[in-house]
């Protein structure tokens, strides 16, 4: 590994020549055609090759129903052009929300998002003379739950000691029932068939970044049926997969977002050698999942990897500089990058012909096209993600489509800040390129966030 540094490129002969003096492989083409081609995603075709990735603005009403503020962004997402856009978390059950403005789609809500698509679509028509493809994210937060106020409500398959502590896990009474997990496939169908009604393409069942259905597939040490071998682990994914799929039938999406490497050591982590090594991968369940995903009935794919809130984030989000508390990775964000290209290449190459939509672009600012391109004509991925670069510059993709270019006084910095305001349960976007909303919600989550953990220390 290599030291960490910033962004500093002016060009992409200077990003050539570094990851040539790194040794690592990273292929980049100046031809940008193939991003620009459409993509069949089971019943569907997007436009183009790219996607917004999903990622939580913790700013919708109390109800779950669509603000403001998550009405502007998804408005700015469909009409910059993608032609993918991935819904961020939507809870399927109240307990399973990981804040009290997280999206919650309900039976008496489902009329709000249904007119906001449609808002959406006449939005990106009158931009791009296409509309998107619109994947919902269905969600149960899991370890990281608090449907209420600052306090947090976890519920997790199995104790952690590495993670406990951080997440408010005191005593086995955290710790879901078998019949509690047997209960989950409904809801997912619930939520399915009210987005299939509100107008979704798609719904996508999350398995990544340790939250429930991510951290089952690692649940190593919990007894009876939803834990210890393969096939019990990843038994509720695969089920509620099944159930979703029968019940939407086969005009509509169904789709997974899953961590492929955990970097949280064996037994507490998926994808990891049983060395106790952080670092340690090991593809075998990661890929034969993929496989069960795609045999299951999946139309879409997208890996992710890490835990962007223990204290490895770059293994989900490449970045400059890290939130608070965070120590500065022991590797070039290029390296970071490398990984989850070649990650995303595992499971393209193990779904066959079912798409998978590649992530880690962010960080390579205006010359992530390059990149996507290489990777698309090596079949290494069928989409490109961009999470963090979404909210700050979410006409990217209509800037490459119509001048093969992305703007550099556009894109994400990779500051975390967004990220930051997360940590301080407040409503996220971009610091940096909307500055004018998000500049002192920043101050204020960071007050607020500091007066809590005073007051905490001083009882």
């Amino acid at each position: 590994m290599a030291q960490h540094e910033k962004f500093n490129f002016s060009s992409l002969e200077e990003v050539e020549s570094k990851i040539g003096e790194l040794g690592i492989e990273l292929a980049c083409s100046r031809d940008l055609s193939i991003l620009k081609q459409p993509v069949k995603i089971g019943c569907r075709t997007a436009p183009n090759a790219f996607a917004v990735l999903p990622m939580e603005g913790c700013d919708a009403l109390p109800s779950g129903g669509p603000s403001e503020l998550l009405r502007d962004r998804y408005l700015r997402f469909c009409a910059g052009g993608a032609g993918l856009v991935w819904w961020e978390a939507c809870a399927v059950v109240e307990e399973g929300r990981a804040n009290e403005l997280q999206m919650m789609l309900t039976d008496e809500n489902a009329e709000e998002f249904a007119a906001l698509l449609k808002e959406c679509d006449e939005a990106a028509i009158a931009a791009n003379g296409v509309k998107p493809v619109h994947i919902l994210q269905l969600t149960h937060s899991g370890r990281y739950s608090r449907p209420v106020g600052h306090t947090p409500a976890p519920i997790v398959p199995q104790r952690d000691p590495i993670l406990d502590a951080r997440t408010g896990v005191k005593d086995d009474s955290a710790v879901c029932t078998d019949e509690y997990l047997d209960s989950l496939p409904a809801r997912y169908v619930h939520s399915a068939l009210l987005a299939k009604k509100a107008g979704f393409d798609g719904v996508d069942i999350k398995a990544c970044h340790r939250y429930l259905m991510s951290e089952l597939l690692a649940s190593h040490t919990r007894p009876g049926k939803y834990g210890g071998s393969f096939e019990n682990r990843t038994r509720l994914l695969l089920d509620t997969v099944r159930a979703v799929r029968e019940a939407v039938g086969p005009d509509f999406i169904v789709a997974s977002r899953f961590n492929v490497f955990d970097a949280h050591p064996y037994p507490y982590g998926f994808g990891q050698l049983p060395d106790g090594d952080v670092w340690s991968f090991d593809e075998s369940e990661p890929i034969r999942l993929t496989r069960l995903l795609c045999e299951a009935g999946v139309d879409l794919l997208s890996n992710s990897a890490g835990n962007p809130y223990y204290i490895y984030p770059q293994v989900t989000r490449p970045f400059d500089t890290s939130s608070q508390g965070i120590p500065t990775p022991e590797e070039h964000p290029l390296e970071s990058v490398r990984r989850l290209f070649w990650l995303t290449s595992l499971v393209q190459k193990a779904a066959g012909d079912v798409p998978v939509i590649g992530n880690g672009y962010t960080w390579l600012r205006q010359f992530a096209p390059y990149f996507g391109a290489a990777n698309l004509q090596a079949g290494t991925a069928r989409m490109v993600g961009f999470g963090r670069g979404s909210i700050a510059y979410p006409d990217a993709p209509r800037d490459v489509m119509q001048n093969d270019t992305m703007q550099p006084n556009k894109c994400c910095v990779a500051c975390s800040r967004c990220t930051q305001i997360m940590r301080d349960h407040g409503r996220t976007g971009c610091v940096i390129r909307n500055a004018k909303i998000y500049g002192p919600l920043y101050k204020q989550y960071r007050e607020e966030a500091d007066a809590r953990a005073a007051a905490a220390a001083n009882k």
